[in-house]
């Protein structure tokens, strides 16, 4: 049996930090912030099929959101200011995930692939999935800028903005239900939440 080196890779998520070029009041690594999306891609499929007759599957939506940003081990984590500066550098570092999409898949046993690509590997997943998983991981960025702009960290005011017309570009009704019931309580204290 080979030695498959894949969730060694995986379990250096928690090294690699998520938004480098700001000072935050709490750090945040991709596995911490890859969870938080699964919580929130999983609620969103659940609203979607009870509250505005979707067919997603939750779970099998969660699981993609675990992974969404995996391939971050081999390339890190390029800020969004950087990612999308121009149209040529997206669709350049487009090709670079792809390609570390297909390493990390590459690095399991060759039995496992076809059950491990539709979580690894983004043009594999169901379109209507990773549309979720999107929704998901702009949601999860918009709820960091208000805890941090609620501890009194204004370095977050406009990725907020940002993240405002980015949650208006893609409006659904389960991000709009998702936002209106559960976004709020990320601007209170501990006290006021409990």
């Amino acid at each position: 049996m080979k030695e498959s080196h894949f969730f060694a890779h995986l379990a250096r998520m928690k090294l690699i930090q998520r938004w480098p070029l700001m000072r935050s009041v709490s750090k945040e690594n991709i596995s911490e912030h890859s969870l938080q999306v699964a919580f929130v891609a999983h609620a969103l499929a659940v609203i979607k099929n009870k509250k505005f007759g979707g067919q997603l599957n939750p779970e099998r939506i969660a699981i993609l959101a675990m992974y969404h940003d995996s391939s971050e081990v081999l390339t890190g984590d390029l800020p969004t200011p950087i990612k999308y500066f121009n149209p040529d550098i997206a669709k350049e570092y487009k090709k670079i995930e792809a390609a570390a999409e297909r390493r990390l898949l590459s690095m399991l046993p060759e039995e496992f692939h076809d059950d491990f690509a539709p979580f690894l590997v983004s043009d594999a997943a169901h379109a209507e999935d990773s549309a979720i998983v999107k929704q998901a991981d702009c949601l999860c960025a918009y709820l960091k800028c208000l805890e941090e702009l609620s501890a009194g960290n204004h370095e977050f005011a406009l990725a907020k903005k940002r993240l405002d017309v980015t949650l208006r570009e893609r409006y659904t009704e389960e991000m709009d239900y998702f936002l209106q019931t559960f976004a709020p309580s990320f601007e209170l204290t501990l006290d006021e939440i409990s």
